[in-house]
């Protein structure tokens, strides 16, 4: 259920609006939305229903009003709603959440808006916020004077955010959306100073320098025949910069560099109307990633946090000293300026997101250690973000999910975590549905979440700007869905893993990349005697050690072949070997249930063209799998070039290795799955993106 002041009073409940009755009833309702969850009397009611001397009657029509809207709310389902029309003594109260009320979350979204200190965040929020206007405020009313007096107020509110959102392209450099959406409103409020200054401005940097002083001399005019009174400090100060910058040669600067803590476009476009009125439709231009560098000025966190030391193998996970708690309760890791486990002092929700620790976790002490590095660097003032990328299987998630258990206290304002489903089943995330998911985690009432994926993800922006929070994006496909997802706070940090490098998140966002390897015979066999238990595995180490090379190192691999030893206990390990060397049965044996390298690879290849998918089953037709250029090239019937681009793309996504220039390896198992023309590679069972481990 929602209520309407910014526009006609009006009550909706799904698609459905309640029949409201006559403007008596309606001016009653607006009131009591007014001053929601407080009393008002009965006689303030009377007072503003009639301008003349109300009638003997009058108690009477109100306290009815009253009960047909208390009817009304009720066949609705406000009592669902929390919402209830109480009577106290001679007054009314009207009890509901006000995130209910349009002007409430107008209000809000104003409040949160920067125009200055973060522009590119503003623009979204503020459009967002005027997008609830459907019409002058509290249409639908009497025309006595306190409800005159109140919609007034409120339409002083829409200005003062107009004249924002102009600030806010401006400070991007976008003049001409600036300019577009001042000049109407200062066309139907031809003496708000305010406003005029700020089309001024906009008009001069798109290099309409008589158009701004025609606003200027004619708003003067308008004051002196009007109000008798001279042009205020505002507009004055408008003219006298426009004259010295026309002084000093100045004229068209809307491509001039955006200001400090602002990520511009390059300026408007280009163009002057004939009719000396600003172009284009107003909407926002923000820069590509959408994020503001809110980090200037920001205290710097000394990144001097100890990164983990390898776990015992068979053992819980690989915390080590890092991952001991301290004497308050805090990891250690947690920078050195002590604000680690208190809090940043802030209100709201902490979310605890991330799910459980991977079991027997082991290893990864450099990769560990690097995302350490990267993550707690408070010397840059930005907000470090961190890509873990490697190939199906490598354990990606894993080692992102244990670091960001070792570091929780590090980041007391909550840890978030999604699953961008980039490489599964279906349709990848969208980034609108993973930022209603964050924002409803931080205590934002689904009322409020933004519909539009630029106002959400601004929103986001501006809530945790100050938090200290870790955000885990598991599983992207590409940089553009991760980008609106990033917080722009300089004490929030970011890991995100994907199979492929997302090298544009390297160029735009100073992401820094932390590969993933597959695992040696040590590790391997570490693994497999984690999970199957010490002496399993030492009595026949051979054994291991082949399963390790058919796995290919890959621990997804690994766990399905301790899987499946688990599940026969009296199997040595070289039963399992014997069988997993015909390469017919090699993929099915390595999957478990609703998991398995196969699954993991399809959703890999599922991605690919139609002429990466070709190229990759040519290149599974080599004899050892080591190909160069050219003889991908002629295992294809590719011109070089085209087999060039191919195995870059390959590569990226980690399907094919670039072990030296020009020198190419393709796995095991990635040969036997592209073999099979059905992408089944014999496997018993489907699902899963197999990724987990």
């Amino acid at each position: 259920m929602e209520f309407s002041l910014l526009g006609p009073i009006a009550v909706t409940t799904g698609s459905a609006e309640l029949a409201l009755g006559p403007a008596k009833r309606r001016s009653v309702l607006a009131l009591l939305l007014l001053q929601p969850n407080t009393t008002v009397p009965l006689e303030q009611l009377i007072d503003s229903l009639w301008e003349e001397e109300p009638p003997e009657h009058a108690r009477t029509v109100v306290q009815g009003h009253v009960s047909r809207l208390r009817a009304t709310l009720a066949e609705g389902g406000a009592e669902a709603y929390g919402i209830e029309l109480a009577t106290h003594g001679s007054a009314y109260l009207l009890r509901l959440p006000e995130e209910l009320i349009d002007a409430h979350r107008f209000g809000e979204l104003v409040a949160l808006a920067r125009p200055e200190a973060a522009p590119a965040d503003a623009v979204p929020l503020l459009r967002e916020a005027l997008g609830l206007w459907r019409g002058p405020a509290l249409t639908g009313t009497v025309t006595s004077p306190p409800f005159a007096a109140a919609a007034h107020a409120l339409e002083e509110r829409r200005l003062t955010a107009v004249e924002a959102l102009g600030r806010a392209h401006g400070t991007l450099g976008e003049h001409e959306q600036a300019a577009a959406i001042l000049y109407s409103a200062a066309v139907n409020h031809p003496l708000r100073e305010g406003l005029i200054a700020g089309l001024m401005r906009a008009l001069f940097h798109t290099g309409r320098q008589s158009d701004a002083l025609e606003w200027f001399h004619r708003t003067r005019r308008l004051l002196n025949e009007e109000l008798g009174v001279d042009p205020g400090e505002r507009l004055r100060g408008a003219y006298e910069e426009i004259l010295r910058a026309e002084a000093a040669g100045g004229g068209r600067t809307g491509a001039a560099k955006p200001a400090s803590g602002a990520r511009g476009t390059g300026g408007p476009s280009g163009g002057t109307p004939s009719s000396g009125t600003p172009s284009g439709d107003g909407r926002s231009g923000t820069s590509g990633d959408g994020r503001s560098a809110t980090g200037s000025g920001a205290r710097p966190v000394d990144g001097t946090a100890r990164a983990p030391v390898q776990g015992s193998a068979g053992t819980d996970d690989a915390r080590g000293d890092a991952g001991a708690p301290d004497s308050d309760g805090t990891r250690q890791g947690t920078p050195a300026d002590g604000r680690g486990g208190s809090g940043s002092g802030r209100t709201g929700a902490s979310p605890r997101l991330l799910p459980r620790p991977p079991a027997r976790f082991l290893g990864r002490e450099d990769q560990l250690a690097a995302l350490t590095t990267v993550l707690t660097d408070g010397t840059t003032g930005e907000s470090p973000l961190a890509v873990v990328a490697g190939p199906a299987g490598v354990g990606k998630t894993a080692c992102a999910v244990q670091w960001a258990h070792l570091y929780a206290g590090s980041f007391p304002d909550g840890q978030l975590f999604a699953d961008l489903r980039g490489f599964g089943e279906g349709d990848e995330a969208a980034p609108a549905e993973i930022l209603g998911d964050f924002l409803l985690a931080l205590g934002t009432p689904p009322e409020q979440v933004p519909s539009s994926a630029q106002a959400a993800s601004a929103l986001f922006r501006s809530l945790v700007a100050e938090r200290r929070l870790l955000v885990v994006l598991d599983n992207a496909r590409s940089s553009a869905q991760v980008r609106p997802l990033l917080p722009g706070g300089p004490h929030c940090a970011t890991v995100v893993t994907s199979r492929s490098r997302l090298d544009g998140l390297v160029a735009t966002d100073w992401a820094r990349p932390v590969g993933l390897q597959t695992l040696g015979h040590e590790e391997g066999a570490a693994l497999l005697g984690a999970m199957l238990g010490p002496d399993r595995v030492a009595e026949d180490p051979a054994a291991a050690r082949e399963l390790v090379d058919l796995c290919d190192g890959l621990p997804l691999a690994l766990r399905a072949a301790a899987a499946q030893l688990t599940a026969r206990p009296r199997w040595r390990l070289a039963r399992l070997a014997a069988a997993l060397r015909d390469e017919r049965r090699r993929l099915a044996l390595l999957s478990a249930e609703d998991t398995g390298i196969a699954a993991a690879l399809r959703m890999s290849v599922a991605r690919l063209s139609a002429d990466d998918a070709r190229l990759l089953s040519a290149l599974a037709t080599s004899a050892d799998g080591h190909l160069n250029a050219s003889l991908a090239a002629a295992l294809a019937g590719y011109d070089p070039e085209r087999t060039q681009d191919g195995l870059d793309r390959l590569t990226e996504m980690h399907l094919v290795d670039e072990e030296a220039t020009d020198v190419y390896t393709i796995s095991t198992l990635t040969q036997l799955f592209a073999r099979d023309e059905r992408g089944e590679g014999g496997e018993s069972g489907t699902g899963g993106t197999g990724d987990g481990s």
